[in-house]
């Protein structure tokens, strides 16, 4: 696809999130009770997850009918059909369940639309909507990347790194973090729900960095990394420390398991080689 073609799909593709965001506030509302149930990783999963990956999987496909939909909500299709397509809308519905129902306010709603490039799968297309906020963060390869508010659209920016280094962390990973760091170096540690907000702050220039030490799914980083690349950013792997040739794979193995990950909204490796030291 050229980049004129996939731009011609963001207005659609808002328009969409919009619509799927309303739904999913629905869900969201003090008097409405919550399905829920757990499933075979002891991650729960509501009904307000499956009515939204329904919706989204639905209204993909009737835009775009050739290209095949791969939700988190069924994501059981195996490596053998999926390596063959050229591409493929990779989402996730609801990002932060259990943000969602804890009402933290910390969830979003994540779609990329990955490409065969030089036999590997790489994202072209990536929005995240916040639906409390009604902001949505998107960007298209080569289009650049922005941000839309209910106050209108602003292009994000490459920013310098401040002092101290704004880092934003899971719970999981907050109390794992500190021999990976510099100590000689001042941090602001800020601990948020959901990988979608997560990574709306680095794009924002609200964190500079997203560190994720667990368990994360690939459609949990997809549509983050078309949009930090857009800006000057990247997504590393960081499952054997600091590695800056070292992207993240996308439906490359039967698991869809991403290993430990960074996102730097700066890709000045010189300067994150200093930080990380582990």
């Amino acid at each position: 696809m050229t980049s004129t073609s996939i731009r011609s799909l963001m207005p659609q593709i808002i328009d969409l999130l919009k619509d799927a965001g309303k739904l999913l506030l629905d869900f969201y509302h003090p008097n409405q009770t919550l399905d829920i149930k757990q499933k075979s990783n002891d991650t729960p999963v509501t009904n307000a997850d499956l009515t939204l990956s329904d919706f989204l999987t639905a209204s993909l496909k009737n835009l775009t009918p050739d290209i095949p939909v791969f939700s988190e909500e069924g994501a059981d299709i195996p490596l053998v059909e999926r390596q063959n397509w050229q591409r493929y809308w990779l989402i996730d519905p609801l990002d932060g369940t259990q943000q969602f129902i804890k009402r933290t306010g910390k969830f979003a709603i994540l779609i990329a639309l990955m490409e065969r490039t030089n036999g590997e799968f790489r994202p072209i297309l990536g929005t995240i909507h916040l639906p409390l906020e009604q902001m949505t963060f998107y960007a298209s390869k080569d289009n650049g990347a922005f941000k839309q508010t209910p106050a209108g659209v602003e292009r994000l920016r490459p920013r310098p790194i401040l002092d101290p280094i704004r880092i934003v962390v899971g719970n999981s990973t907050a109390s794992r973090l500190k021999p990976y760091l510099n100590p000689a170096l001042n941090y602001q540690i800020t601990v948020v729900g959901s990988s979608g907000v997560k990574s709306a702050l680095v794009a924002d220039n609200i964190a500079d960095c997203y560190v994720r030490l667990g368990d994360t799914g690939e459609w949990d980083t997809a549509a983050a990394e078309i949009i930090l690349q857009e800006i000057g950013g990247t997504v590393l792997d960081f499952s054997q420390g600091f590695q800056p040739n070292k992207p993240l794979t996308y439906n490359a193995r039967e698991s869809l398991i991403n290993p430990n990950f960074i996102m730097l909204g700066n890709q000045d490796i010189d300067f994150w080689q200093k930080v990380f030291v582990c």
